[in-house]
């Protein structure tokens, strides 16, 4: 009996290991967009293809300065796409996009004027540092 319980305990302790194993192993990815509309749409077709090949993974974009202009109300690519058409879709995938307040109050904006699918973040370089140094994302600056 003792026996059965030992195997039984080192089967589960195996199982708990192989998933914080697994989390660990789950990609995690800063899309960092600071540069305007072209590069939002490279990094948004890049998080595509990457959720593609690997569903699972963990991507936030942070955008500051020129970068929160796709995250605005009624940004389009120049196809005339609507940038909030794709956010949409990649947030019922889990990707996240964050936008700097220190921008909105540089450049006299407002969180009214951005999609609903935008949270805020109060420095996008401060972002960006904590989430490579303490949550040990990857950068990728499309």
């Amino acid at each position: 009996m003792i026996k059965k319980l030992l195997i039984a305990a080192g089967a589960v302790l195996a199982m708990v290991l192989a998933g914080g194993a697994a989390a660990a192993d789950q990609m995690k990815v800063i899309y960092h967009i600071n540069e305007g509309l072209d590069q939002a749409s490279n990094g948004l077709r890049n998080a595509n293809n990457q959720l593609d090949v690997d569903p699972k993974a963990q991507i936030v974009f942070v955008a500051h300065s020129k970068g929160v202009d796709f995250l605005m109300k009624g940004a389009k690519d120049k196809r005339g796409n609507k940038f909030e058409d794709i956010v949409e879709r990649l947030t019922l995938k889990g990707v996240k996009f964050e936008v700097c307040e220190k921008t909105l109050k540089s450049r006299k904006l407002s969180k009214d004027q951005f999609i609903e699918y935008a949270s805020y973040v109060p420095s996008g370089v401060w972002e960006v540092t904590k989430l490579q140094q303490k949550e040990g994302f990857a950068y990728l600056k499309p």
